[in-house]
């Protein structure tokens, strides 16, 4: 009878007792408790906060310093190319060596570049020189810190939540952006010191949560093995081994796209513009009684846009693909140059950047769909910074570029001049079937629902 009962039970499996399965992963925790997240994100929201105190402020002082506009310009250009100069190498920094080491590095060495300005004051004024070694420095931390504050962030939170982590983050860098201007303004009327102790605060806010959390790095040992096998190769005379190798991989990423050459072109183009836009507009306000807080204020523009942008990129991503938002949102802003010129002074610019920045943080999140996510960890070090440093590439010239059309042009010609360049350069892109055909990849709808 227990034999019988026995093969009954062999034979019928489902019959005996279920053994208990794996227990199903906990879900991630809720990014408000997400304690390395939110320290991160106040240290970037902290980190951008005095770059833009500091964007606004350095030229101003230069141009009370020396009151050359050329001089003005060169400042925003030394820093731009500095950090274009670097930006290759803090991708493969990014994609080697401990990440919150190097953001560590960057954040002090951003500390002390600011804090050297204040100092300087005290003993007497700060010399143009001394003001381009800060902006050198300036720009070298933007080349090293910035693909690393892309990674922290991501590699912090759940897949699930990432849609939602860069919603947050577009909120703070709007949030940054949109104080920074009128908080320079405001802090340069109290004192010329003084935007740049609040910048110099921000950087230690900053430095201190790069302290506070870990995040991952690369695998170390496997880098460290690549690097070997290249060495040995090229002492072989052999090719290397691994596409993925070298400090260029970044760019061979981005070229094998013919979606992104165009898009990254446009791109490029309307950041040049907007470098070249900045002074002259300072300098046609404050030449029509506007005052620093005012100048602040309507530069804020932008950031106001942007922040209200956030909400709106979902429904962007849904009404148009790739492509064709890009094309929008550069044509929007066209005709942006020539807001200075029109009545209404300050507030007639806040508007002007107001309707072009709503469409930054659909751009900002397209970059990510169509770059970021389509590459593994181990290379998006060297893709961030060719990206970074793509877009960057024309920001040193407009801005130098400003500076020089001032000694030789009134505002309102170079405004007039920097929107007719934007617009022929949009030309080509508009033609290109690639660009106005484009379609979001596989992951788009669900990060656009967010």
């Amino acid at each position: 009878m227990t034999d019988q009962a026995t093969s009954t039970v062999a034979e019928h499996p489902a019959t005996a007792p279920a053994e208990p399965g794996p227990a199903a992963p906990p879900p991630p925790v809720p990014l408000r408790r997400n304690l390395r997240f939110q320290a991160l994100w106040a240290g970037q929201a902290s980190a951008t906060l005095g770059m833009m105190v500091g964007d606004t402020a350095f030229p101003l002082l230069v141009l009370a310093l020396t009151g050359s506009s050329t001089a003005a310009g060169a400042f925003g250009a030394v820093q731009m190319a500095t950090t274009l100069l670097l930006g290759v190498h803090g991708g493969v920094v990014a994609d080697r060596l401990d990440r919150r080491k190097v953001l560590i590095a960057s954040d002090a060495t951003r500390l002390l570049a600011l804090a050297s300005v204040p100092v300087a004051m005290a003993f007497g004024q700060p010399s143009l020189v001394h003001l381009l070694l800060v902006a050198a420095a300036i720009g070298a931390t933007v080349a090293y810190s910035g693909p690393i504050r892309l990674l922290a962030l991501r590699s912090v939170v759940a897949p699930e939540q990432l849609p939602q982590a860069l919603a947050q983050d577009e909120a703070r860098m709007s949030g940054a952006a949109l104080a920074g201007p009128p908080l320079a303004g405001f802090l340069f009327g109290l004192g010329r010191s003084v935007p740049f102790l609040g910048a110099a605060f921000a950087s230690l806010l900053a430095l201190t949560a790069a302290f506070m959390v870990r995040f991952p790095s690369p695998n170390q040992p496997e880098k460290a093995r690549e690097v070997a096998e290249a060495e040995e190769n090229r002492e072989a005379g052999q090719p290397a081994k691994r596409a993925g190798d070298g400090a260029l991989a970044g760019f061979r990423v981005l070229a094998a796209s013919p979606l992104l050459r165009p898009a990254l072109a446009v791109l490029l183009v309307i950041n040049l513009t907007g470098a070249a836009l900045l002074l002259p507009v300072m300098v046609l306000l404050r030449e029509h009684g506007t005052g620093s807080t005012g100048i602040g204020l309507a530069l804020a523009g932008e950031a106001v846009g942007a922040l209200a942008g956030t909400a709106l990129v979902s429904r962007m991503h849904r009404l148009a693909g790739p492509g064709v938002l890009l094309l929008a949102v550069a044509w929007t802003a066209v005709p942006v140059p020539l807001a200075p010129l029109l009545p209404g002074g300050a507030p007639t610019v806040f508007a002007a950047l107001f309707v072009v920045g709503a469409g930054v943080p659909a751009l900002r999140v397209m970059l990510d769909l169509l770059v970021i996510r389509q590459v593994p960890d181990e290379l998006r070090g060297r893709v961030i910074a060719a990206t970074m440093t793509l877009l960057t590439a024309g920001m040193p010239a407009g801005a130098f570029a400003s500076g020089l059309l001032l000694d030789h042009l009134s505002p309102a010609t170079a405004l007039t001049a920097i929107s007719a360049v934007l617009a022929a350069a949009l030309l080509p892109a508009t033609a290109s079937r690639t660009l106005r055909r484009a379609v979001w990849p596989v992951t788009a709808p669900a990060s656009a629902r967010n």
